[in-house]
Order: structure tokens, then sequence, then C-alpha cells
């Protein structure tokens, strides 16, 4: 058993350093002559909100930009802060029956902007480099794409950050087939994030908007999925070098956060991921090469991952099975609170 998880864990290995090689990356100091519409929906994050909207407030290589924050029914002052950076700050309103409170603040800042050829959707928690809008839509433009979703340089300090944070990448890279997913008419063999997503306008139309994914929580990767359905392309790329992203300040954060989302991964996933990366140190005794192989092999994986992204390479890739277990332990999590009807986000039950 060991040595077939060897070879498989190999195969997927050698996938990741393919699709490094591959990795599509905003190019840096571009110009753009459209209407560019920079949307932020924010809820509760006076926090964190600054450092985000200087950013997108300097932007450059898009002289038709317009940014637009909605207040997603904050109580701690977001759109104050906002406002006195000097942001357009508009007033959300609660998500009307069907929608969840994401998908409804986008559709709702989208509306507000008619007459933007692209749409930029930006996350509270993201810092963006002075041109990283302008790069992010010419390379949409150049690749004919529909949308593109820009993944930032993940930071993470904690320990609870640094062992699930890096999962993201390592993911997408080890799993999917990145060219094949741009050329695939195929809804399922997609993949986005929504801290900095960029979008055609028309395609977005097509796609039905964030309205075609109300009620979806995870609505960046239902979001692509639309816009494939469509007939639109999607394309993924590292933003590590334009953008950087801290998703989560603490474990509790975090858990709250995957335990939101993690139920919509198949039980039957988990249980490869332990089989193929959580299993073979406990191999190890029993059959040594094969199982130190396995684990030595997963270890590489998530240290090619790093070197493109701009992860920290050491010593949290040698800590590769605890990751997977910590990510195991989110999702069970996860499907039991939906079980019992308890799931929430920023103090909104999730259906």
């Amino acid at each position: 058993m060991a040595t077939v998880i060897a070879f498989i864990v190999a195969a997927l290995t050698v996938h990741t350093a393919v699709n490094a090689l591959l990795l599509r990356r905003p190019p840096r100091g571009a110009t753009v002559a459209e209407k560019v519409a920079v949307l932020l929906p924010a809820r509760d994050e006076a926090e964190r909100i600054e450092p985000c909207l200087r950013a997108l407030l300097a932007q450059r290589g898009v002289p038709d930009l317009r940014l637009i924050v909605l207040d997603d029914g904050s109580s701690d002052g977001t759109a104050s802060v906002a406002e006195a950076l000097g942001a357009t700050v508009v007033t959300g309103a609660p998500p009307p029956p069907g929608w969840l409170g994401k998908p409804h603040a986008c559709q709702r800042l989208a509306d507000l902007a008619p007459d933007a050829t692209a749409l930029a959707f930006v996350d509270a928690d993201v810092v963006l480099a002075p041109d990283a809008v302008a790069g992010a839509v010419s390379q949409l433009r150049a690749g004919g794409f529909g949308l593109l979703s820009v993944y930032p340089m993940m930071l993470a300090r904690t320990v609870g950050e640094r062992l699930v944070q890096p999962l993201l990448q390592w993911s997408w890279l080890t799993f999917l087939p990145l060219r094949a997913m741009e050329r695939s008419p195929r809804p399922s063999l997609a993949a986005a994030g929504g801290q900095f997503l960029i979008v055609d306008r028309a395609a977005y139309a097509r796609a039905g908007g964030h309205a075609a994914v109300r009620d979806q929580v995870v609505e960046d990767v239902a979001l692509a999925r639309a816009v494939k359905r469509s007939g639109g392309r999607i394309a993924l790329a590292d933003g590590s070098r334009v953008a950087t992203c801290r998703m989560y300040n603490s474990w509790r954060e975090l858990e709250a956060g995957y335990t939101k989302s993690l139920w919509t991964i198949s039980p039957a996933v988990v249980l490869l991921l332990l089989i193929l990366y959580a299993l073979p140190p406990a191999l190890a005794p029993m059959a040594p090469v094969a199982g130190l192989s396995a684990y030595a092999l997963g270890v590489a994986g998530r240290i090619i991952t790093a070197r493109a992204t701009g992860a920290r390479p050491w010593p949290d890739a040698l800590a590769h099975p605890l990751s997977v277990l910590a990510l195991a332990w989110l999702a069970l999590r996860s499907r039991y609170l939906r079980h019992r009807a308890r799931l929430t986000w920023r103090g909104r039950p999730l259906p």
C-alpha cells in the first residue's frame, strides 16, 4: 500500500511542478484604456480596510477607474473609515430571501457600475500593488478570458494559519490541470478565489452575474462555473507579486471561515487526502522506504507551491501531514454544523 501511495504522490508532485512552470502572472507596469470598476464589499472590516483602500486609491495605469465600497450592514464604523479616506461608499441592504450576503453585495456593486467594461472584485483584507488592477485587466484581455482569478500572496503568522492557509494554492496547483481548465468548457473543471477577481462585463452578464449564484456559500467558484456554462473562459493567475492577503488573524477566525464552506468538499476527497498525505508517516515503521518517500514527495509538493506563490517553504512544508489532518477536522466540523443547521458567517445564518 505504501508503495502505491508513493507512486501516486510522486505523480501529483510532478503535476504540481508542471503547473508551477505554467503559472500566469499579471504583467507589471501595464496600462489599460477601458473603464474599470473596482468593487469592494465590506462587512465589519473597520480594523483592516484602511490598507486595502489606500492601495486601491493609489492604483495607476487605469485612467478611467471607479472605486465603490458597499457597507454591508457593518456595526463597527466601516463606512466612516472608508469615507474618511475619500472612498465612495454606498449603504447595503439585508439580502432578500434566497440570497446570501456576499453574492447580494457583489451584485449590488456591479449594478452600480453599469458602464464599466471590466469589474474587479476585491476583498477588504487584500492589499494591492499600484499596478495590480491594470496588470490583471491586461491579462484578462490578452488571454481572451471572461473571468480571471488572481491569487494574492497569503500571509500567515500564527501556527494555525501556517498549517492551513498554504493548502489553498497547493490544492489547485496539485490537482487542477491549469491549461486544460482554460480550454475545457466543463463547469466542473473550475476554480477561483474571490479575494481578487476580474470579470469581463459582457461575460458577467451572460453568466447571470452574482444573481446566478445567489445562494452559494462558495460564490467565487460558482461564478467561475457560471461563466463557463455561458460559453466564457476562465483562468487562474499567481498574484503574489502584486497582492497580499491575510484572511484570518487567529485560529478562531480561521476556524469560522473554513467551517462555513468546507462541507462542500466530498468526504471521499477528504479521505483520499488523508490516505495520500497524512498516512505515509504512520506507514514508515512497516515500509520505511515507501512511507518516507511518500512523505518527502508530499513535502516537495508544498515546497514547489511555496516557491511559486511567495509562501514560506520552511519549516512549514515539513508539517504537511498535520496540515491535511487540520483540513480534515475542519471539513468534519463543517459537515456536523451544517447537519445541525448551525452554520453562520458574520452574524448571518447560512442555509
